[in-house]
């Protein structure tokens, strides 16, 4: 279990630091009025994407308590 919770905690890591990048990438696009659309929605949709990754991962890391 504990090599679980080592490759859980690794990936959530990683999971974050590839939301934090996307949230930076997503607020200079939205700066720039001249900005592709179409990217900037996929960029946004994959960020929720990751969100939900990262909130799944987390209840991994919730013991189950038995009633």
């Amino acid at each position: 279990m504990t090599e679980d919770l080592a490759e859980i905690t690794a990936r959530l890591h990683e999971l974050r630091e590839e939301h934090r990048d996307l949230d930076q990438a997503i607020e200079r696009m939205a700066d720039n009025p001249a900005v592709d659309q179409l990217q900037l929605r996929r960029l946004k949709k994959r960020k929720l994407r990751l969100r939900d990754q990262i909130a799944w991962y987390e209840s991994r890391l919730i013991p189950d308590l038995d009633a």
